[in-house]
């Protein structure tokens, strides 16, 4: 049953501040009704929030979302904003970072507005979870970094395993912490992980072709992300659970080129960009591109590109 903003229960104080606009403060609180924050004028600061448990209710001028684990949820500032445990949840248990974003994260957090400045970034799989998890723990930690020795490491505890051994280190469950990154390295490195927890969430909305079948899409990101692995048409089927005939077929159709085809010409691709920007011998080229031998790189680069790799850097460096 959807729950309309009006239905909110009010915070006991007519207002609450915001932190000014130019310190990093991030916590993790786990509350229950009736907690509720609500600021009339808005924030100065833009505030995010990482849902793990229970659920919350945002709203920011005439937009609102509900949080559940795994959900980014972004309230930019200048906004009338309000938000709450969802009611029914119990309880919300939610890291959140108060801070003025890098310019780079407004592009990957586009796509997710809902309006009035207020970004709802869809439920993470669940691998993303933990990278972002750790990743709050980590800023929670650099933020009382104070520049000298060695920053403050999330903490972390040992648990025996099932066969009474001693298992692998794992972090430990947090109650409400607060930290605010006074320096400025431990500002900057706070950022950092914040800025991981956005690109983690939020990459999957870069543009794609409308129409191409989501699982030829993921092939195409599976050759893009690391094209000198030893894809085969066999081995990117079974990555998208496609038999190898119907993952030829679907990807041809689709494309109008071979998964091979597409292959070669990302591992070309990856190949001059290294010749661009390394000094590693030809022969290492080809390996760290996925070919076998360095003789049939040198011909199918010269193919695709007019000259031999060799060449190819040189008349780079000749026109620098």
């Amino acid at each position: 049953m959807p729950v309309r903003a009006d239905d909110l229960p009010e915070t006991a104080a007519p207002a609450d501040p915001s932190p000014p606009p130019g310190q990093v403060i991030v916590g993790r609180f786990d509350q229950r009704p009736p907690y509720a924050v609500n600021r009339p004028r808005g924030a100065d600061s833009w505030l995010f929030t990482w849902t793990t448990g229970g659920g919350g209710l945002l709203r920011q001028g005439g937009a609102q979302t509900p949080a559940a684990p795994g959900d980014l949820v972004v309230l930019g500032p200048g906004v009338p904003q309000h938000y709450t445990v969802r009611p029914g949840a119990g309880h919300w248990a939610f890291w959140w970072a108060h801070c003025q974003p890098r310019a780079s994260w407004t592009a990957w957090l586009r796509p997710y507005e809902t309006g009035d400045r207020l970004y709802a970034v869809p439920s993470a799989p669940g691998g993303v979870r933990a990278r972002v998890d750790a990743a709050f723990r980590r800023m929670l930690a650099d933020a009382r970094w104070t520049g000298e020795g060695t920053p403050p490491a999330p903490s972390e505890t040992t648990t025996p395993g099932e066969d009474g051994t001693a298992s692998a280190p794992r972090t430990t469950p947090l109650g409400d912490e607060v930290a605010v990154a006074h320096g400025t390295a431990a500002r900057e490195l706070a950022l950092c992980s914040l800025e991981e927890v956005v690109l983690l969430t939020a990459a999957r909305a870069e543009p794609r072709r409308s129409g191409l079948d989501p699982r030829i899409r993921r092939a195409e990101d599976l050759i893009a992300a690391d094209p000198g692995a030893p894809h085969t048409v066999r081995s990117l089927a079974e990555r998208v659970a496609l038999s190898p005939s119907r993952f030829a077929h679907l990807f041809t159709e689709q494309l109008g080129h071979s998964p091979m085809r597409a292959l070669r010409h990302a591992r070309l691709h990856h190949a001059a960009r290294l010749l661009e920007a390394t000094d590693l011998p030809v022969e290492r080229v080809a390996t760290a591109s996925g070919f076998g031998s360095p003789f049939h790189f040198s011909r199918v680069f010269r193919q695709r590109y007019g000259v031999p790799p060799g060449e190819y850097r040189q008349g780079l460096r000749d026109g620098d």
